[in-house]
């Protein structure tokens, strides 16, 4: 058996597994628009490539965006409203702004929807199909999309502010931001693999990287990542310089593959939310996976995929729930 049919195999069981535990009241599903708008993956694929050709860190951007609308309220386009007759947009909340991308891409692929099927293809979908095809652009795996979310009519600043993951979150904090989503530690090291590609901002890592413990400083002077800690200081001194950019994975940072786990192996992740999947990790599960991840690139792969179906179904809004908007900016008036 060659090592694709392997692979494919591998993804089918964890999707067959993650569909499992989706419950009864799974109603999401595969070629949902297949009758009403058939071209509609398609139309998000033609955009995507266009615009990962011509930037390519706008993968990691639109990954990230389907992943903080996910955490607040569900999986539901709340992330892509604009502040609107008081309320006020999570695009504004600390974790999003001057932060988050990709809005411009959304818009573009929502208006080429609705010219081909108006009032049919939901902006939480959207993001769903571009999610995925941001990261088999990139080198990454590929899953099949379970399709039929609604539109959230409201944003949720407040959430925004409290359930996502804070990039200098200890392992307990982020285990429990990912239980309060009904997501599991293996989806925990899973999701966080997709570190392995993007940039982050100075004001990300800076403490990671200038508050080290005088125990921390005196490991740094044998172990490999001295010289990463340097080129750290060099994009990002102590004040000032909040929006210098650094490579979440300095090997291969346009390339979605397993590298993520190699380097905060070496104590060399961008974050210290990612550092601390090793460091923190007391009775070596995490270490384990993170282990089996980095050696492993197809296992990874399979996991990833099946975790994000997982993550996609988080509080799915359906049928009168939501509702389809015209404008993924806008509610419908």
């Amino acid at each position: 058996m060659n090592p694709f049919t392997i692979v494919l195999i591998t993804v089918l069981v964890l999707v067959m597994q993650s569909l499992s535990t989706f419950g009864d009241e799974q109603l999401l599903v595969h070629g949902y628009y297949r009758e009403t708008c058939p071209m509609a993956e398609q139309i998000v694929r033609y955009n995507l490539q266009f615009a990962v050709l011509k930037n390519p860190r706008m993968a990691a951007s639109l990954l990230r965006l389907h992943f903080h609308d996910c955490f607040v309220m569900g999986c539901d386009a709340s992330i892509l409203l604009d502040s609107h007759e008081g309320m006020i947009s999570e695009k504004q909340a600390g974790p999003n702004v001057n932060s988050l991308r990709g809005f411009e891409v959304i818009d573009r692929i929502k208006y080429q929807l609705e010219a081909a099927c108006p009032l049919t293809v939901s902006c939480a979908d959207i993001l769903a199909i571009a999610a995925r095809d941001a990261v088999a652009m990139r080198g990454g795996p590929c899953w099949e999309v379970y399709l039929g979310r609604k539109d959230s009519l409201k944003a949720s600043f407040d959430g925004a502010n409290q359930l996502i993951p804070a990039p200098n979150s200890s392992l307990e904090t982020l285990i429990s931001n990912f239980k309060q989503q009904g997501l599991d530690i293996g989806d925990l090291v899973a999701l966080s693999g997709s570190h392995t590609m993007g940039k982050a901002r100075c004001s990300s890592f800076r403490q990671q990287i200038h508050d080290a413990s005088a125990e921390e400083e005196q490991y740094d002077k044998y172990e490999r990542y001295t010289t990463f800690r340097r080129i750290l200081r060099s994009i990002c001194p102590r004040s000032g310089k909040d929006n210098r950019l650094a490579p979440l994975d300095f090997q291969t940072p346009a390339r979605f593959d397993n590298n993520y786990f190699i380097n905060i192996l070496e104590g060399r992740g961008l974050l210290g939310s990612d550092n601390v999947l090793v460091k923190e990790d007391d009775e070596g599960e995490i270490r384990k996976q993170v282990w089996a991840y980095a050696s492993n690139q197809e296992l990874f792969f399979a996991s990833f995929a099946n975790s994000m179906l997982r993550m996609g179904n988080i509080n799915v809004l359906y049928g009168n729930e939501g509702e389809i908007r015209r404008n993924c900016r806008f509610v419908n008036t």
